[in-house]
């Protein structure tokens, strides 16, 4: 059985290619060389059931990924698989550098100011484009914070906390 807190979401099935029982991936990262390094991975469902799945291919593909597994040969097989997240665990992935979080370490924070003030918790994250959006939900109100240098000035991941500089303004949005 694999514990669930070792396994990093790296993109979700956003459909099906051919007709050969491949799978187009929507990438969370970009980062095509851990899943093709990776020997297996694990598919979470809609419903939360999670199957591991030997990976036969990975290839870049509009970007993001087309994945076959080992499991799969007609595209009848898979077609249920959409919406289901594309995991792996997280010794088949690089350590992030330095100021680099997985999303999955970053959910569940509490948010606080530099002087003090509780925001909430981080329950997701976006993309933009620029940058990250980080949603932040308190007792009565909810924040979107921008990833950005300017704003976050420390996160503790062993201590379950980020604290925010917030740019003017950003707090009454």
């Amino acid at each position: 059985m694999t514990d669930l807190d070792e396994l990093i979401p790296v993109g979700k099935i956003i459909g099906t290619h051919g007709i050969k029982g491949l799978l187009k991936v929507f990438s969370y990262s970009g980062n095509i060389n851990s899943l093709q390094a990776a020997k297996t991975a694990f598919l979470k469902g809609k419903d939360g059931t999670l199957c591991e799945y030997a990976v036969k291919s990975v290839s870049a593909h509009a970007g993001g990924f087309i994945i076959g597994l080992d499991s799969f040969s007609d595209i009848n097989q898979v077609l249920s698989m959409k919406g289901s997240e594309v995991c792996l665990k997280r010794s088949q992935l690089p350590v992030p550098d330095e100021d680099e979080y997985y999303w999955r370490d970053l959910i569940g924070l509490a948010v606080q100011t530099d002087q003090g003030l509780e925001l909430g918790t981080l329950v997701d994250i976006f993309e933009t484009g620029s940058s990250d959006i980080y949603v932040v939900r308190g007792s009565s109100k909810e924040y979107l914070i921008p990833a950005i240098a300017d704003v976050i000035a420390h996160i503790d991941i062993p201590g379950k906390k980020m604290i925010i500089t917030p740019l003017d303004g950003l707090l009454d949005l």
